[in-house]
């Protein structure tokens, strides 16, 4: 065989190797009837295991491209398999989805290369992330957990539920015990089955204005009539809530995507309103754990007398969102059809991450790392607080802000341009209108998970470049 395998590159050998064959079989360089090197002849020239190569063999006989003869040797079959063409689904008219989805703007399109200065929101520092510790809790979760052959409770671990009742009740005063806690898949799942066990179609939902767009459209892909509240600097207008809402969906801690948390009169205003109104409060609690000054404000839920709040909180922003991993603390009232709903759905979530992940809330490793990431974050996000306060001085008034991972900074003028301008300098930054969608583009929201602190500079620079380009 003239041909010549390398092993450069990443990936596994036995694929590799595999791929460089077959693709030499296919455009000639492997003719017909050509015999091949054994496995033991051809490991020892790559210096490889003999099974590394015996595996790319099998895998190359039994997809038509290679024959065995007894006695002979390996050869390339006489017959090759043409180039298998691309699947597809059949073409045509066929059923059409209900009109909600069809009224949906298209899913987010994943980012596949991260730009040079990532200013994006709600992506977290993954160097932050103990991989290493990870791994080895959830391998030992593997090695021990037989009983993970089971479905068990779609309420989740029990563990990991306990886990996450002390956890927020020290460092955010909920009040819960492991019964009242549903570990979900992220927080938008935990939205989803408040949906499904509260809504009707056309029941009608108060959003936050701006606000969060994808729980904008999970509500209205339910068939919720979804308004839209202004905000001002003490959070959500109680005042300006439409009559007959079912549900209010509010950010109070820090609110998204100003930044801004809501004060003790308007948290006691809504409890108060939705006692009269019979309605519900969703609190979704995001991102605060990374706190860069005083402590924050009771939740909505700790100052709950009527059972009204439902505390939504997520690990997608404190270790990554990878994980899937987010919670929903239920009114008691709520709590059986919760269960009912996460059952029917997909019955419940990754339990050995579930479990290696009670065991680092458990060993204190969460909180060490909640304090390791904030430390990074409030250099961070104390570096582009000095930067625009001193470069980008009546352009851009910063909106207060002492918690989570990004900040806001509002303009007169639409700032889509100047955003589009950045990126092409390689500086991705977000403008309300991205966030929100239809919400004037008149304001900056700046993310400080994803960016070092040395490249910041480097990054304000690009923006500032791009305003006068």
């Amino acid at each position: 065989m003239d041909f010549h395998v390398s092993l450069a590159g990443r990936g596994d050998l036995s694929v590799r190797i595999y791929r460089q064959l077959r693709d030499a079989v296919l455009d000639g360089r492997l003719r017909a009837g050509e015999r091949l090197p054994p496995t033991r002849e051809l490991a020892r020239r790559l210096a490889v295991s003999r099974n590394t190569v015996a595996v790319a063999y099998d895998r190359l006989t039994a997809d038509g491209f290679l024959t065995g003869r007894v006695g002979a040797g390996t050869f390339v079959c006489a017959e090759l398999p043409a180039r298998a063409k691309p699947r597809k689904a059949p073409s045509g008219a066929g059923p059409q989805p209900k009109a909600v989805w069809r009224s949906l703007p298209p899913p987010v399109a994943p980012v596949t290369q991260v730009p040079a200065y990532d200013f994006r929101v709600g992506i977290p520092d993954a160097g932050l992330f103990p991989l290493e510790t990870w791994r080895r809790f959830l391998a030992r979760e593997l090695r021990d957990a037989a009983w993970f052959a089971h479905y068990v409770d779609p309420a989740g671990h029990p563990g990991l539920r306990a886990a996450i009742a002390r956890h927020v009740g020290v460092s955010r005063s909920v009040r819960a015990g492991a019964d009242d806690v549903l570990v979900t898949q992220g927080a938008q799942q935990a939205l989803d089955l408040l949906c499904r066990v509260l809504l009707e179609p056309g029941d009608r939902v108060a959003v936050e204005e701006p606000g969060y767009r994808l729980a904008k459209l999970l509500f209205q892909s339910h068939g919720a009539e979804v308004v839209g509240v202004p905000v001002d600097g003490e959070g959500l207008d109680v005042a300006a809530l439409p009559p007959r809402t079912r549900l209010v969906y509010v950010t109070p801690s820090h609110q998204f995507p100003l930044g801004t948390p809501m004060s003790l009169a308007r948290r006691t205003a809504l409890l108060a309103w939705a006692e009269r109104a019979d309605a519900v409060i969703v609190e979704d609690d995001y991102d605060s754990e990374f706190r860069f000054s005083d402590r924050p404000l009771e939740p909505l839920q700790s100052l709950d007398r009527g059972g009204r709040v439902a505390y939504v909180g997520s690990f997608s922003k404190t270790l990554l969102p990878m994980l899937r991993l987010g919670f929903l603390v239920a009114p008691a009232s709520l709590r059986d059809a919760l269960r009912h709903a996460r059952q029917l759905s997909d019955w419940h979530g990754d339990l050995p991450a579930q479990a290696a992940l009670a065991r680092f809330v458990d060993e204190g490793l969460f909180a060490r790392h909640i304090r390791r990431a904030t430390k990074v974050y409030a250099e961070r996000h104390e570096r582009i607080t000095s930067t625009l306060d001193r470069v980008f001085a009546g352009r851009l008034r910063l909106v207060p802000s002492a918690a989570g991972l990004h900040l806001c900074a509002l303009a007169d003028d639409d700032l889509e341009p100047v955003a589009a301008r950045a990126s092409l300098a390689g500086a991705e930054v977000q403008t309300l209108s991205d966030l929100c969608g239809g919400y004037p583009g008149r304001g900056l929201v700046l993310g400080y998970g994803a960016i070092p602190l040395e490249r910041i500079d480097e990054g304000l620079a690009a923006l500032d470049r791009a305003w006068v380009s």
